[in-house]
């Protein structure tokens, strides 16, 4: 078997983990053969820390332009998307690109008609509705564990933005950062994949005095295909610990999410337990799929189609008008199915 030429290009958070951790899991099935990113001495230290000898550039136009490759990782930030995709497209590359897929809708919608035009595997980095608390929730779900569905509840509470590990010039910037392009992405991803279309959205946001920073409070509804509504509460100034949860009311009991993978349930009468999920097999890490599906064998992604219409809703948070906005003649349909349907009938 042939291995896939990768490159990655971005060494923030993202693109360390990537060479660091994921790739060294693959090394039959993929050769990366090339880094970029715009501090020189950057790449050397990641480079001679993961014991690699990739091709190192500065300038991803011209690694695009002189390597030979199969799969580019796009880990730079949000504005930079659009460019190092679009170029990829072009030389008939496949691409795996960090969420969000762009830093406007404009680009998102431009991105998924190139992916189409290139007719090559396009996926962004959700991981989320792939997690095994995630796949242990849904299946509790289908299971009517907690009955028909009443209301949930979305946390996006922080005491400080950024976090003490994410320091980097544009984490904070309103242009490409804050925690709802960071963080609400993946919610607002996944909650589609289990649940269903999110059709309306009404969102009141205040930003700080600078009109560079990104947003302080969030409060907002997100309402599903049935009607079911979501209530949003974010913040950047929370008391204690980070909280980054969603909990899901039913007519017999609650199912919480708290803090991206710990899951518990309660009944009408009873207090939330925890819930195990050391039982349930996830398809992650995304990369494997990615290899998966490159050397013709099934595999489950989420492709620019989501992306695009991930970035309607967050669009739609970020950007309020007057009451409920109606985000459905914005979604997009179309692009290979390589997740799972949502459940049905959940009310």
């Amino acid at each position: 078997m042939m291995k896939q030429k990768m490159a990655v290009i971005g060494l923030g958070h993202m693109g360390r983990h990537m060479i660091h951790r994921l790739l060294p899991q693959y090394t039959e099935k993929i050769e990366l053969v090339a880094i970029c990113d715009s501090d020189e001495s950057s790449l050397h230290r990641e480079a001679a820390e993961a014991g690699i000898h990739p091709r190192l550039y500065t300038d991803y136009r011209q690694l695009l332009d002189e390597v030979t490759l199969d799969l580019v990782y796009i880990a730079v930030p949000p504005s930079l998307h659009y460019d190092v995709a679009r170029i990829a497209f072009e030389k008939g590359i496949h691409v795996f690109c960090e969420k969000p897929l762009a830093n406007s809708l404009t680009e998102a919608r431009s991105l998924v008609e190139l992916a189409e035009k290139a007719d090559v595997l396009h996926a962004v980095h959700f991981s989320l509705p792939l997690d095994p608390a995630v796949l242990k929730l849904r299946a509790l779900l289908e299971e009517q564990a907690i009955g028909g569905i009443q209301g949930m509840e979305l946390y996006l509470e922080f005491p400080q933005w950024p976090r003490a590990w994410q320091q980097n010039p544009w984490i904070t910037s309103r242009q490409q950062g804050g925690y709802l392009l960071e963080v609400g992405i993946h919610w607002i991803q996944m909650i589609p994949q289990v649940f269903g279309p999110i059709t309306h959205v009404k969102s009141e946001i205040e930003f700080p005095p600078d009109s560079n920073q990104s947003e302080s409070r969030v409060q907002a509804v997100l309402r599903l295909h049935n009607d079911i509504e979501i209530r949003l509460s974010g913040t950047d100034q929370r008391e204690g610990e980070e909280r980054v949860s969603l909990v899901v009311h039913g007519e017999e009991g609650t199912l919480a999410l708290e803090n991206w993978c710990n899951l518990y349930l309660s009944g009408k009468n009873t207090d939330l337990q925890p819930v195990p999920v050391d039982d349930v097999v996830s398809p992650l890490p995304i990369l494997k799929q990615i290899i998966q599906i490159l050397n013709g064998e099934s595999g489950q992604i989420y492709d620019f189609y989501d992306g695009y219409n991930a970035q309607v809703v967050l669009e739609a948070l970020r950007k309020p008008g007057e009451g409920f906005a109606d985000v459905r003649a914005q979604l997009m349909g179309g692009g290979k199915k390589y997740g799972t349907e949502p459940i049905a009938n959940l009310r």
